[in-house]
């Protein structure tokens, strides 16, 4: 009778940890200011406050949005905080950027919040495919933060690997 199959993985203690997982619900949104400048290089504070005071915000409901401004504009920082401060009652995260560093902040937040003292002591697998939009920020992020606990740290999948870290 031939040897029985063994899994080895599943039968170890590593765990996996997919970034995925925690890939939070919600549009995300690229905001330009561009269009609320006259003819797209100015900033006419009166005309801009207008703007913002009689716009719709309502129509970003839950969702995350990346303030920006495509031209070449100089836009003064109160400008960004006046949108957020009309954002805020609407969204879910609001930042000045571009949709990366908007997946960036969302994963610091989602990372910070980790209860990581379950990986104490455990050798852990970051998964690296993805389907969704994790940021290679978060990798680093969660690697950093399980570095404190865990016993090993490798990427990748149990079959193919790649070692980062082995506490001493």
């Amino acid at each position: 009778m031939a040897d029985e199959i063994v899994n080895r993985v599943a039968n170890s203690k590593l765990v996996t940890l997919d970034l995925e997982d925690f890939y939070p619900k919600g549009k995300r949104i690229l905001f330009d200011i561009k269009d609320w400048l006259f003819e797209g290089f100015v900033l006419r504070e009166k005309d801009f406050r207008e703007q913002a005071k009689t716009f719709d915000w309502s129509q970003y409901q839950d969702c995350y949005v990346a303030l920006t401004c495509s031209s070449d504009a100089i836009i003064p920082g109160w400008a960004y905080m006046l949108l957020s401060v009309h954002l805020e009652t609407y969204v879910k995260k609001v930042v000045v950027g571009n949709l990366e560093t908007l997946e960036t902040s969302i994963y610091q937040d989602i990372i910070n919040k980790i209860a990581i003292n379950e990986y104490k002591d455990k050798p852990i697998i970051i998964k690296g495919c993805s389907n969704k939009p994790v940021p290679q920020n978060a990798y680093i992020m969660i690697t950093n933060r399980l570095k404190t606990v865990a016993k090993s740290i490798m990427y990748g999948e149990a079959c193919s690997s790649v070692p980062l870290y082995k506490s001493k």
